[in-house]
């Protein structure tokens, strides 16, 4: 019993540490409202308990209930709720599977990326870690091409400047609007 409540109080921690950061970063990159409605379903009931189950605090413990359950209700209940994943906009009946995230949710993804780096890497964290960590994992993504490559580019630029200098609404939109919407004719609005 010691050791759930434990992990109750470092699970609340944990997400509430990386729902601040996230909002941090939003703030910088000009989407206020996104950071602050970011991951409220992660206090709900049905992502709450089981997160805190399976709580480690060296990664996301959806990773180890999917090892030990082959699968996770939380996560399920999380990608449903929230349009910053890509998983969200997947879907397998639509001849286009992967559509285009809307600009403001692929902002809200690109920090809640590096917040979660951020979180669970701690000290070990570096510039590089999110497109270490994009780059290992892009294959298994079912995210548009665009949207990958938006990301790809804002984790390279992170690698090479840092976030500061990378997360800004200007280059932001700047980078989303040559990628993403390259062959359209509406343009992300300043």
């Amino acid at each position: 019993m010691k050791l759930i409540l434990v992990n109750v109080v470092k699970h609340f921690i944990t997400i509430t540490k990386h729902k601040l950061i996230v909002f941090k970063l939003c703030i910088i990159a000009g989407e206020p409202w996104r950071g602050f409605m970011h991951d409220w379903s992660k206090y709900s009931f049905t992502e709450f308990w089981e997160s805190a189950k399976y709580y480690t605090g060296k990664f996301s413990p959806i990773h180890a209930c999917r090892k030990i359950n082959g699968y996770s209700e939380a996560w399920l209940h999380h990608k449903g709720r929230n349009k910053h994943h890509h998983e969200y906009w997947y879907d397998y009946n639509t001849e286009q599977k992967t559509p285009i995230i809307p600009y403001k949710y692929a902002v809200e993804m690109i920090c809640d990326n590096l917040a979660a780096g951020i979180v669970y890497n701690g000290k070990k964290w570096t510039n590089s870690t999110q497109l270490e960590y994009w780059t290992k994992i892009e294959a298994k993504k079912k995210v548009n091409p665009k949207i990958n490559k938006f990301a790809k580019e804002i984790f390279e630029q992170v690698a090479k400047n840092g976030i500061k200098k990378t997360i800004k609404k200007k280059n932001l939109m700047k980078v989303y609007n040559e990628i993403v919407l390259s062959e359209k004719t509406e343009k992300v609005e300043k």
